[in-house]
């Protein structure tokens, strides 16, 4: 939920000061804004919560906290790629492969009820997913229609 308000009220905000500035309307810009930062707030979580999010990691894949960082820097990169004319588009597909990856990593810390800010097992289970996955699907058709569909 948190990255959603990030997304919308980095978007929200953005959107008016580009107005400003611009003395127009971006969207595409706003949009990408604000998905950069959203994920450089979700890139946070990776070096904040490195063990709840080693959790949520299947056990048969090694090196879980190496993954985790690596993934942290990751959406660093990609936030930075989005606003660069010159990678955006590379950037927004790469961002899509990632979140399409990251899915079943998401359901199977739901099925084992991983809270991955406190690294333990008492989180919102399966009916996270309800949210989750419409929640990917949401990030997704963003970044296309935001930065690719152009």
């Amino acid at each position: 939920m948190k990255p959603l308000i990030v997304l919308l009220l980095s978007f929200a905000i953005s959107f008016l000061v580009i107005k400003i500035i611009k003395k127009e309307y971006d969207f595409e810009l706003s949009a990408r804004i604000a998905m950069s930062i959203m994920l450089l707030f979700t890139a946070i979580g990776h070096f904040a919560f490195t063990k709840g999010m080693s959790m949520m990691i299947p056990k048969f894949i090694p090196f879980k906290e190496t993954f985790v960082y690596l993934t942290g820097i990751f959406e660093v990169l990609l936030a930075i790629g989005l606003l660069i004319t010159k990678f955006k588009i590379t950037s927004a597909w790469m961002l899509i492969l990632f979140l399409l990856l990251i899915l079943p990593v998401n359901i199977y810390a739901s099925i084992n009820n991983i809270n991955y800010q406190k690294g333990t097992f008492d989180g919102n289970g399966l009916s996270y997913l309800w949210f989750r996955i419409p929640l990917q699907i949401f990030f997704i058709l963003w970044t296309y229609i935001s930065t690719i569909r152009v």
